[in-house]
């Protein structure tokens, strides 16, 4: 049960203005509660049992909301950004104005990002103590060591000697590139230190050029989701992820 709320934080929440914005609706009429005109806005009622209208239209109520992004390239993972469009803005169809993301993806790095309101699971899937797995494919250029699976899986330290945890690379294809040496990789990693996947392979020699986040935990990125798509996580894989 979603419990009591008040009026004008259940409007706002549910994106229909400003607080002050809403708080005028209600003043002016617009708004009715189980069909009756409700002009308090600190009228308290259970958004799951009560039905809302504003102008005429019902206001869905959503207390939790869990969307799978596929993040493309430009785009920050932030909720509000002056220079960059942010992850916020690709969910169009969020019912929620407090949606934030799971963790960070570099604004040059594609693939899975969980965007949420759900704070808990948040903190769950990000705990340090938690090792939650993350999948990465990384494109590198350049010559790598060539024991760095053996490298990556007893624990690498990077160039400012920060240590990172055993990692499992599985090299997919190696070739060349306008004369340079290439490599296609699969990376998971158990933790999310910044910049973490290119400082790694830094250290071992090579230049990430590309890299996609394809999996965190047990939340895989559905391969129909184009960059800059969403869609809502279905009733397993939220009960999966509840599992963390």
């Amino acid at each position: 049960m979603a419990g009591m709320i008040r009026l004008d934080k259940f409007l706002a929440e549910m994106k229909k203005g400003t607080r002050s914005q809403v708080k005028e609706a209600v003043r002016k009429g617009r708004v009715t509660v189980d069909g009756a005109v409700c002009r308090s806005s600190d009228f308290k009622f259970d958004p799951e049992v009560s039905g809302v209208c504003m102008d005429g239209e019902p206001v869905s109520y959503a207390r939790m909301e869990y969307f799978m992004l596929n993040k493309p390239q430009g785009v920050v993972s932030a909720t509000e950004d002056n220079l960059h469009p942010t992850v916020i803005s690709l969910i169009g169809d969020a019912k929620r104005k407090d949606l934030f993301p799971v963790g960070r993806l570099d604004i040059d790095t594609e693939g899975l990002l969980l965007i949420t309101n759900d704070g808990k699971l948040a903190h769950e899937l990000l705990s340090p103590k938690k090792h939650v797995d993350k999948v990465y494919f990384a494109k590198v250029k350049g010559t790598l060591r060539e024991d760095i699976v053996q490298a990556f899986a007893g624990g690498i330290t990077l160039a400012d000697q920060t240590t990172v945890l055993p990692a499992e690379l599985l090299i997919e294809s190696s070739y060349e590139e306008a004369g340079e040496p290439v490599c296609e990789a699969r990376l998971t990693i158990h933790e999310g230190k910044f910049h973490q996947v290119k400082r790694m392979f830094e250290a071992a020699g090579g230049q990430v050029v590309f890299l996609k986040r394809l999996s965190m935990g047990p939340l895989t990125l559905d391969p129909k989701l184009k960059p800059g798509e969403s869609r809502l996580l279905t009733g397993k894989e939220i009960k999966v992820l509840g599992r963390v």
